[in-house]
């Protein structure tokens, strides 16, 4: 059983476009694709640097755009889809909940409402890697802050503002290690909430479709039925935590044993090695791993 998997922001790097730009057809959708967009995502695949693309307002539409795009490249029907974060909205377009277009011009609101939302106040989020899972939690409530990304495998993301986070660093738990992660704000925390309530207003007369393969939320991990649900899910979870453990799990009940991440790969596929054992991962970070890719399938 195949699942097919979508990275949030932060996947990013400097140029991760350039060689993919050499598939036919591939650099003239993404320009079609930047009229939707509002940003010229050739042009921040290519020779921006990273902390143009690390703009939320680029970011996410710049993610959302490359994974359709690989997925496109790569021609698959998976068993399953799921996606981190801004990810989902590109596996809500390949489930047929949205379409590309629908996809990227909510995940433009959502991404520069949600820049405007992380301008108000200083914060930020940090990696918590290892150590208890209850200390963890329990450390990150302590301090006033968010579990923002429940990642499962020993990753646990906290978020808040950047006061709350010192004060965490100096009174870290036992036996994990922190690390500052280069995001614009405290994403998924109720420091988001004015972006849910833009990104609702620009979902209202977005008529979705039910999904035509398993969509998993990031809500509880679970599959959603509909897209009416899934696009209320969309809508609600910039604001509330990530929980990829439970997407994990539910992959691993469903009996899934391959999973290939799409463009720019890498953390989820990392993420499959250690909480989720046994099943076979290909990241496409390049046109080269599509072979690599097609050949799992097989």
């Amino acid at each position: 059983m195949l699942v097919l998997v979508a990275p949030g922001q932060g996947a990013q790097t400097p140029g991760f476009l350039t060689p993919w730009l050499e598939l036919p057809g591939l650099a003239d959708r993404l320009g079609a694709w930047s009229e939707v967009a509002g940003i010229d995502l050739v042009a921040y695949g290519t020779t921006a640097g990273a902390d143009e693309i690390r703009d939320t307002a680029v970011a996410q539409p710049l993610l959302v755009a490359a994974a359709l795009a690989s997925a496109e490249a790569l021609g698959v029907k998976p068993d399953v889809l799921a996606g981190h974060s801004v990810g989902e909205f590109a596996a809500a377009a390949l489930a047929g909940v949205l379409t590309p277009e629908q996809s990227l011009r909510l995940v433009r609101e959502r991404a520069q409402a949600m820049a405007k939302a992380a301008a108000v106040t200083e914060t930020g989020m940090t990696a918590v890697l290892g150590g208890v899972e209850e200390e963890v939690l329990a450390g990150i409530e302590k301090h006033g802050l968010t579990p923002a990304n429940i990642n499962g495998a020993g990753q646990i993301v906290a978020g808040g503002t950047l006061e709350q986070l010192a004060a965490f660093k100096e009174d870290a738990p036992a036996r994990a290690r922190l690390i500052p992660l280069s995001v614009a704000g405290a994403f998924h925390t109720h420091h988001m909430a004015p972006a849910v309530e833009s990104l609702r207003e620009a979902a209202w007369n977005v008529v979705p479709s039910d999904p035509g393969i398993t969509l998993l939320s990031n809500s509880d991990g679970q599959a959603v039925a509909t897209g009416a649900e899934f696009l209320q899910r969309l809508v609600n979870q910039v604001s509330n935590p990530v929980r990829w453990d439970a997407c994990m799990e539910t992959m691993a009940g469903l009996g899934v044993t391959k999973m290939i991440e799409l463009l720019p790969g890498g953390t989820l596929t990392g993420l499959a090695r250690r909480g989720l054992r046994g099943v076979q991962t290909v990241a496409l970070k390049t046109p080269d791993d599509l072979d690599a890719a097609r050949e799992l399938i097989k």
